[in-house]
């Protein structure tokens, strides 16, 4: 995906419904899941187009059955879809910058000798650094 688009909450609710499934589902599958689930009664229109918006961002391919019935599948997990997010706000926000990132984070928090030490951890080993 090279132009990373953005979820909307109620995308990523509809995503986060079909990543959960397990498989590929119908437009009626999620409108019977939103009204049985979530208390939303959605017209098929309403759901058609969160759908073709999520074919157009890159996240779902739609492939007919029978008929006029169109089956909906993840082009990618939720762990692929949170990467390309994160890397999408660290070059919009952040130029790119991990420290400026985690300036931005640390500034007016307090972390614990825990959480700093488990952080250098993490660090070091991603630099391939051995910790003793």
């Amino acid at each position: 995906m090279t132009n990373f688009q953005k979820l909307s909450e109620t995308e990523m609710e509809v995503m986060q419904i079909i990543w959960a499934s397990g498989h590929p589902m119908t437009s009626s599958e999620l409108l019977d899941i939103f009204a049985r689930d979530k208390g939303k009664e959605w017209k098929g229109q309403t759901m058609a187009t969160f759908l073709a918006r999520l074919v157009e961002k890159g996240v779902l391919i739609s492939t007919k059955q029978q008929g006029r019935t169109n089956i909906y599948e993840p082009c990618m997990s939720p762990e692929e879809y949170r990467s390309q997010e994160a890397k999408s706000l660290l070059k919009t926000l952040y130029e790119g910058s991990v420290k400026n990132f985690l300036a931005t984070l640390y500034d007016g928090q307090e972390l614990t000798k825990d959480e700093i030490a488990e952080l250098r951890c993490w660090f070091a080993e991603k630099a391939g650094v051995k910790n003793e």
